[in-house]
């Protein structure tokens, strides 16, 4: 199996080299550029499963990769390695692309590549790509990308009316549909917590704000939402609920 390293810094492309050579041991070849341009020459080249990718480098963004290949002629996946910021990580998240945050670690490279091995073939490199790129130059997140069986299935933030936990899946009701996830709820928690549209009124449900259809005083206190479900809202958060109603 074969991987490429692109980045322009010599320090980082060998300790990554040295962490591969240590925890992943799957791949048995591996190439390195200091630039993206020279980078996709050597894809062309090798045609790697895995491609290291740095996101800004001098002349190019690691964004504009698939600027230079027709990704139906490669079949690899992307991990980026990265020192970027809290909004960049989050957008890379929602994008539904696996990250490594500088400075790296063993552990997490097996697990990225790991990871990375099972999505091949049916990532969808070029529309998590797209989103990406979209959401770092509007400064807005819009979508959620979310791993289904088949690859990744983009779904926008408006869309979705609730999720709700299932034991380590999460059901996420959208506004046409039900999609069951093998994610727990506190990765979403954690995905969507800083979208102001979105609120957790109890440890099993995150909702929508925006698909909120009533709030009933009765039975101790609950959510109807627009798909007619209830949702239960805890005792001490329902001060802090009706607030955040009053000001969106």
């Amino acid at each position: 199996m074969k991987a490429i390293i692109i980045d322009d810094e010599e320090k980082a492309r060998n300790l990554l080299r040295v962490l591969i050579q240590e925890n992943c041991k799957k791949i048995t070849e591996i190439h390195e550029a200091d630039r993206l341009l020279k980078g996709v020459e050597l894809i062309k080249a090798h045609q790697p499963q895995i491609v290291f990718l740095d996101i800004e480098m001098p002349g190019n963004s690691g964004l504009e990769i698939l600027d230079y290949i027709n990704k139906d002629d490669y079949n690899f996946e992307i991990i980026f390695t990265t020192a970027y910021s809290e909004y960049a990580i989050k957008a890379i998240q929602l994008s539904a692309i696996d990250y490594l945050l500088k400075p790296i670690r063993g552990s997490k490279v097996k697990d990225a590549v790991d990871k990375a091995l099972g999505m091949i073939g049916k990532s969808k490199i070029n529309q998590r790509l797209d989103e990406l790129r979209g959401v770092l130059k509007s400064n807005e997140f819009k979508k959620i990308g979310l791993p289904v069986n088949d690859g990744i299935e983009f779904v926008a933030f408006k869309d979705i009316i609730m999720l709700e936990a299932d034991g380590m899946y999460t059901k996420i009701d959208t506004v046409d549909r039900q999609i069951l996830i093998s994610k727990p709820l506190k990765h979403f928690d954690e995905l969507l917590g800083s979208i102001k549209t979105f609120y957790r009124p109890h440890r099993s449900y995150l909702v929508n704000l925006l698909h909120i259809k009533k709030y009933v005083k009765s039975d101790g206190g609950y959510i109807l939402m627009d798909n007619d479900r209830s949702v239960s809202l805890s005792k001490d958060r329902t001060e802090e609920f009706i607030t955040l109603m009053q000001e969106l």
